[in-house]
């Protein structure tokens, strides 16, 4: 990837108005931002039109899991709505995936369709308690491959397993790697993360950032230290 906007900015917020104070000290030339299920269910569709207004490009984080025709509906709306990508859960199975992406394809203009493997937040005990067993690796790469086949342009996963699918599934696959934290941040509720430059490093394209950016006393400025760092 050549692009040089590496970085979405989360805007995990529980009002519209928190979210435009931080967004007025962000500049659209040198960060994406993502919407997630929170702030989207409160302030809905016209609230991304208006990030879109002010030149950003959005990541509309919805984690759609549902029946194939249901889930193709829905990305055709977000797709309407002009988002730059949206997502929805691997584990919803191939004719989900192809569903979504079937009806992707005939529009004139679609945002990229990523998959999400495995939440960051959970770990092998996490996974083992809902029926999972193994190591979080080995499901992501499954996963990986399946979306890959299927139809997606790419996938969310954390940064420790960006390298291993990046080999498994090749250049062009896009990697959205959250659990991204500068060195020294607090980790939150992320248990696998990195470093933005380790997670570049490891073969990811887009890093998702949150509470080190949106919870600095300057944003920008916090922004900036992370593009700095990215490049030393």
């Amino acid at each position: 990837m050549t692009e040089t906007k590496r970085i979405i900015v989360a805007l995990d917020f529980a009002t519209e108005t928190r979210a435009i104070a931080l967004v007025e000290r962000l500049d659209p030339a040198r960060c994406r931002l993502k919407v997630g299920k929170e702030l989207f269910t409160r302030s809905g569709p016209a609230f991304v039109e208006a990030l879109q207004d002010r030149g950003f490009e959005v990541f509309l984080d919805l984690k759609f899991h549902d029946i194939p025709n249901t889930v193709a509906g829905a990305c055709a709306a977000a797709a309407d709505l002009g988002v730059w990508m949206v997502n929805l859960h691997v584990s919803g199975g191939p004719r989900m995936i192809e569903a979504a992406r079937m009806r992707l394809d005939r529009m004139s203009s679609r945002p990229l369709l990523i998959g999400v493997t495995v939440l960051t937040s959970l770990s092998r005990d996490d996974l083992s308690a809902v029926g999972c067993p193994g190591e979080p690796s080995e499901r992501v790469l499954a996963l990986a491959a399946l979306g890959h086949a299927a139809g997606l342009d790419g996938v969310v996963c954390s940064p420790l397993e960006a390298a291993a699918v990046r080999a498994a599934e090749g250049p062009g696959f896009r990697l959205v790697t959250p659990g991204v934290r500068p060195a020294g941040a607090a980790l939150d509720d992320q248990v696998r993360v990195m470093t933005p430059r380790e997670a570049l490093a490891a073969g990811a394209d887009d890093l998702v950032i949150g509470r080190p950016i949106t919870a600095a006393d300057d944003p920008s400025a916090a922004l900036r230290s992370i593009e700095d760092s990215l490049m030393s």
